[in-house]
């Protein structure tokens, strides 16, 4: 189910002078779905409270012409566990899924993936954190109580049965979704997988129906990694290759122009 409920999310971004962090203000205040805004110039840090994907956050801050690298995410009363899923795939594809624990049974997915078909596309968490075949590695829909396959709002489900997800006319996909069934500690070491159609909830004919939701070919798939929530990341230089948190934002996050030890990288420090 889609998300309405605020988290917060903690930016760095490139703030020399009051009037930049005026300009990043006037960016955010009034947006439907921004609750607070907290800036720090000092720190280059933006706290924002918000019931939007932060994808959507960030390309408000960037309107401004500054960059902005989400650092953190929490939600508004305690965090349980945090993790993220670099996503990469056929062609261009290419994603960043991150996962919130809000509470002992509320589990906040929000994503952003590229490169898509425009259309419905499925999307689950996989058993294996397996890439040594590319997709096909992951193995079948995380299902710990042999469930058949489902919907997200279903009872009966995997507990990896995301639903589906939308890619635009641009092939882009930006989603922020609640979940009862799903928990960080969990998943952590699995993987997550897009797959090349919709998935039919369990409600199809088709005799994967009750199985895979007969969503067709993956996509695209990463391991999902612990993650920093709010103030636990503190680094403006990645360890891994000694680039700056800025030129670091500049690299794409999957594909060409990043080795595949490098896309590890911002699983690692994001």
């Amino acid at each position: 189910m889609e998300s309405e409920r605020p988290t917060k999310l903690e930016f760095a971004v490139q703030m020399t002078c009051e009037s930049c962090a005026d300009k990043v203000r006037a960016a955010l205040e009034g947006k439907p779905g921004v609750q607070s805004i907290s800036i720090d110039v000092g720190r280059e840090q933006v706290l924002v409270e918000s019931a939007l994907t932060s994808a959507e956050v960030q390309a408000l801050i960037e309107s401004t012409g500054r960059r902005a690298v989400l650092k953190g995410i929490g939600g508004s009363e305690q965090d349980l566990g945090a993790a993220v899923a670099m996503l990469e795939g056929v062609g261009k594809i290419h994603g960043v899924v991150r996962f919130l624990q809000l509470s002992e049974d509320r589990c906040l997915i929000d994503g952003t993936v590229d490169g898509l078909e425009p259309g419905l596309h499925g999307l689950h968490v996989h058993t294996l954190g397996d890439l040594t075949q590319d997709c096909n590695s992951c193995g079948e829909h995380y299902n710990p109580f042999g469930r058949q396959h489902g919907g997200p709002g279903d009872s009966e489900r995997h507990v990896g049965d995301l639903g589906n997800i939308v890619a635009g006319p641009d092939g882009r996909a930006s989603f922020r979704l609640e979940d009862t069934q799903l928990k960080v500690w969990d998943v952590i070491g699995r993987s997550l997988v897009v797959d090349a159609g919709e998935d039919d909830l369990g409600r199809g004919s088709h005799p994967l129906s009750k199985h895979t939701g007969n969503s067709g070919e993956r996509l695209a798939c990463g391991i999902i990694a612990r993650s920093a929530g709010l103030f636990q990341n503190p680094k403006q230089i990645c360890a891994c290759d000694g680039v700056t948190l800025w030129e670091e934002r500049d690299r794409p996050i999957a594909g060409k122009g990043r080795s595949k030890t490098n896309a590890e990288t911002p699983a690692a420090h994001l």
